[in-house]
C-alpha cells in the first residue's frame, strides 16, 4: 500500500459553553491541566515557547505559539515523537452560544507505517482532550481521560 496523501489527525466536537470560554481553556494553563497535561510554563500567547508536561508519565513537549487569535484561532509546533507536528484549533461560534471545537495535527515525518500510526494515535489523543474538556467545562467533571488511557505508564510515585 502506497500512501498517496499525508495524514491528518483531527478531532472535533461540540462544546455547550460560549467560545470565550472553550478558547481560555487552552490558552489558561490553570484550566488547561485539569483535563489534559499536568502542569506548563505559560499561558499560550503568540511568539511564546512553552513547555507542557504530563508528570504521571514523566513526558514534557516543547510549544512554539505560532498564532493566536482571540477566541477564534490556535496555532502551535510541538515536538511530537521527537519531530516537530503543528496542531490547530478553531473554536467556531455558533447562534446558541455554543463552541464546536476543530483541532488538526498535521506533519507527520518518517515512513509510511509510522506516519499513519503518528496520525492514529494524535486522532485518538485529541479526541480524549476535546472530551475531557466537554465534561470539565459542561458538567465540572473531571475524567481522568489522559492518565487513565496508559494506566500502565503512569510512574511509581
Amino acid at each position: 500500500m502506497n500512501i498517496q496523501q499525508a495524514p491528518v489527525a483531527k478531532a472535533e466536537l461540540l462544546i455547550r459553553k460560549p467560545p470565550a470560554e472553550v478558547f481560555e481553556a487552552f490558552v489558561n494553563p490553570a484550566i488547561t491541566s485539569k483535563f489534559w497535561f499536568t502542569k506548563s510554563s505559560g499561558r499560550l500567547e503568540t511568539g511564546k515557547r512553552i513547555r507542557w508536561d504530563w508528570d504521571m508519565y514523566g513526558v514534557s513537549v516543547q510549544v512554539h505559539v505560532k498564532a493566536i487569535e482571540e477566541n477564534k484561532r490556535i496555532l502551535i509546533d510541538w515536538s511530537n515523537h521527537d519531530a516537530p507536528t503543528t496542531v490547530e484549533w478553531i473554536f467556531t461560534a455558533r447562534a446558541d452560544h455554543t463552541t464546536f471545537v476543530s483541532v488538526t495535527n498535521t506533519g507527520f515525518s518518517g515512513e509510511g507505517d509510522e506516519v499513519v500510526k503518528q496520525a492514529i494515535a494524535s486522532t485518538e489523543g485529541l479526541a480524549l482532550v476535546l472530551a475531557g474538556l466537554k465534561a470539565l467545562l459542561e458538567h465540572n467533571i473531571s475524567l481522568n481521560l489522559v492518565p487513565d488511557r496508559f494506566p500502565d505508564a503512569i510512574k511509581k510515585r
